[in-house]
């Protein structure tokens, strides 16, 4: 789109004025160039002393195709991303330029109307990963990223990855992406060097990002879950316990004497009891067994660690 709106404003262009005008390779924007032209945008090339591309007899662009309701929704997700992207910022500059004059106002407005805080209350943010950068260039140039990434067990590997997709899941990264064993998920924060290579990466035609992610989801939550517990707690506070367990707490029913009994999960009885430790005689564990006794283990420990010892005497 930046092309474009360039092109147009200037009548013709060389690949390397767009190569220095957005920072990149004169390959690069030869290749952005022949990418329009492929996708059916009436760019064409001169040869020659003087020559350059330039649009089809003149044919502009002004992004007409958006509904009203299209370009507030497009600068409602881009807005919160400006306030701390400049290109994002300078990106939506030019979009404005470029929409029909009855919808700039109301998109500036959208652009402004949401603000993204994602440290809680008394917390700090989590910091982007500065690999991320790397990483989304390789997926939107769709080249080959070899990384070196430490895995759980501390172990580090060099493994040349095709780049499928990036997500954010509560301000930490994941890289979705294919290798020889098939599709991997790898964890930013433990990737500790990504270098993009020119050798082109392999995607599938039929792959969406939004579906790989929800079955990610949905076998890390499976594995998450292979133990669950049944405890009985007043009504009122489970809201409070689901926001300890998440999606692996459901209610079974709600008794007369307003307690509700809900089932949680987790994959051990020990991590389940940690969580419900802090409850004290709040929660009644039914069962199964094995979270009772990791509740007495731990209450014993407690117990322990802090009963009143009396101080020694100074010698």
């Amino acid at each position: 789109m930046a092309i474009l709106l360039l092109m147009q404003a200037r009548g013709r262009v060389t690949a390397a004025e767009l190569a220095g005008e957005f920072e990149v390779s004169v390959a690069t924007a030869r290749r952005d160039l022949e990418a329009l032209s492929a996708a059916g945008v009436p760019v064409y090339a001169q040869p020659g002393r003087g020559g350059g591309w330039q649009l089809l007899g003149g044919a502009r662009t002004d992004l007409s195709g958006l509904t009203e309701g299209e370009a507030q929704a497009l600068f409602l997700l881009a807005g919160p991303a400006a306030a701390a992207a400049p290109e994002v910022r300078s990106a939506l500059r030019k979009l404005v330029r470029a929409l029909p004059g009855p919808f700039r106002a109301d998109a500036e407005t959208a652009a402004d109307a949401v603000v993204v805080d994602p440290a809680g209350w008394g917390a700090r943010e989590r910091e982007r990963p500065a690999v991320v950068d790397v990483l989304q260039r390789a997926v939107v140039r769709r080249r080959k990223v070899r990384l070196e990434y430490i895995d759980r067990a501390r172990n580090r590997s060099s493994r040349l990855v095709d780049p499928w997709g990036l997500v954010d899941k509560d301000d930490v990264w994941y890289l979705v992406a294919g290798t020889e064993k098939g599709r991997r998920t790898f964890r930013a924060e433990r990737i500790v060097a990504a270098a993009v290579t020119d050798e082109p990466a392999d995607r599938p035609a039929d792959f969406e990002l939004a579906a790989a992610w929800g079955e990610i989801v949905d076998e890390v939550e499976r594995r998450r879950s292979l133990l669950s517990a049944t405890v009985l707690l007043p009504a009122r506070l489970v809201p409070v316990l689901r926001d300890h367990f998440g999606r692996h707490s459901e209610v079974l029913e709600t008794l007369d004497d307003g307690r509700a009994r809900v089932r949680v999960a987790a994959p051990t009885p020990l991590m389940i009891a940690q969580t419900l430790a802090g409850w004290g005689a709040t929660v009644q564990v039914e069962g199964p067994p094995e979270v009772r006794a990791e509740l007495v283990r731990l209450g014993r420990e407690l117990v322990e660690a802090n009963s009143y010892m009396p101080a020694k005497p100074l010698s």
